[in-house]
């Protein structure tokens, strides 16, 4: 009779399965310099897409998300039901489980909105295509990185940037006021607003050197 004897055979191949890890991606704070725009920054948006071929439409959606703070889907969602013409004011929806606000429109932008609105006086979006369709968040992302390039910044510009733009000028002038703050752009947490204060030079205004 053969021999019966088991021989362990060790297995070449691994299963590494456990092993790989799907590469995380970087924190925006590690792939951009900075996060925000200066109001001169946001000035040479402005005036870049004004040279647009609907350049009141284009500048209004730049000025507005940087006034009032708005995220991206925000804007594009804005209805012309939000806007009160007769007391010259937003009533602002957020997103995010954000806390709703009134803020005053400012008449040179009340002024530009009436002629929008007179160019299209039964739609429902304020912002729309050629198409009358609502204006897509693809689509202001676009508008705005190419308004950077034509207004000549050496880094990218995104949507979001106007947002901290706001909290960046509202933290400047208010001297840090972050609960002002908080409600003015719908956060939640205050740590979210915290972050502008701490962007503001006015905290070192006593520093002396």
């Amino acid at each position: 009779m053969g021999n019966t004897a088991l021989k362990l055979v060790v297995p070449t191949d691994v299963n590494r399965t456990n092993e790989i890890k799907t590469p995380l991606r970087r924190p925006n704070a590690e792939l951009r310099t900075r996060e925000y725009l200066t109001p001169a920054e946001v000035d040479r948006l402005v005036e870049a897409v004004r040279k647009n071929r609907h350049g009141l439409r284009d500048s209004m959606m730049v000025l507005m998300a940087y006034r009032h703070g708005f995220r991206c889907g925000e804007l594009v969602d804005l209805r012309w039901d939000q806007i009160d013409f007769a007391h010259s004011t937003l009533h602002v929806r957020r997103s995010k489980g954000g806390k709703p606000a009134a803020h005053p429109i400012q008449g040179d932008a009340v002024r530009a909105l009436r002629k929008l609105r007179k160019d299209d006086p039964h739609g429902e979006f304020v912002f729309v295509s050629q198409r009358s369709a609502p204006f897509s968040e693809a689509g202001f992302a676009k508008l705005v990185e190419r308004a950077g390039r034509d207004a000549g910044f050496t880094f990218k510009v995104h949507p979001h940037m106007l947002r901290h733009a706001c909290g960046y000028k509202l933290a400047n002038d208010t001297g840090g006021d972050a609960r002002r703050i908080q409600d003015y752009l719908g956060h939640q947490n205050i740590r979210h607003t915290v972050r502008y204060t701490e962007l503001s030079p006015k905290r070192f205004k006593d520093f002396r050197w």
